[in-house]
């Protein structure tokens, strides 16, 4: 538990970062939700509008330091391998 008050006052920012971060990597996991499920339905058309919309989802929350710089890259790279196959 926190002592000093500067101490607290961590504890506090350390929390709405957490909140902050949650609803950030939320949002890029349903994006890159969509694009899995419109590479399973085998729709390619579908499936790079969605990644289309993914990457710089992806790449906003790379940049916030949600993710890290290799990950989203990575992500990225094997996405859009997948879609690029369906064609």
């Amino acid at each position: 538990m926190a002592n000093t008050s500067s101490a607290k006052k961590c504890v506090r920012k350390m929390a709405r970062k957490t909140e902050v971060n949650k609803n950030r990597r939320s949002a890029v996991r349903s994006t890159l939700r969509k694009v899995e499920e419109a590479i399973a339905s085998g729709d390619q058309k579908a499936a790079r509008e969605a990644l289309n919309a993914a990457e710089p989802a992806l790449m906003s929350a790379v940049s916030k330091g949600v993710y890290h710089k290799n990950t989203g890259a990575r992500k990225i790279s094997r996405l859009s391998k997948r879609v690029k196959a369906l064609g």
